[in-house]
């Protein structure tokens, strides 16, 4: 997918299919941090909008990155069915079960 283009109904119901994706992140400096993510924790909310709990992790690095520079990359493989690979860019935020929207959001 270009960058710049939307989701549609073909790419959302293939990311609805994948029961595995990465985040990947990077500080200024040039740390890349990428890791896998899954049990059901993402919704696609609309064609320019994903939303995910992130449930588990070696630690707090993509929210690190996050504060410094707001860059993720979601990707998404197909290891069944035909080949594809999806790489969705955007910029993120973390919201937190303290925060207004929390409520909502996990919803």
């Amino acid at each position: 997918m270009a960058i710049g283009k939307k989701l549609n109904q073909t790419l959302t119901d293939f990311i609805k299919r994948q029961h595995l994706f990465f985040v990947a992140t990077a500080a200024p400096d040039g740390r890349v941090d990428m890791s896998p993510k899954g049990l059901d924790s993402l919704r696609v909310i609309d064609d320019n909008r994903i939303i995910w709990l992130n449930l588990t992790g070696s630690g707090n690095e993509t929210a690190a990155h996050l504060r410094a520079c707001n860059r993720m990359t979601l990707m998404f493989c197909a290891f069944e069915r035909d080949a594809l690979i999806l790489r969705v860019y955007g910029s993120a935020s973390t919201l937190h079960p303290h925060d207004a929207g929390w409520d909502d959001a996990v919803a």
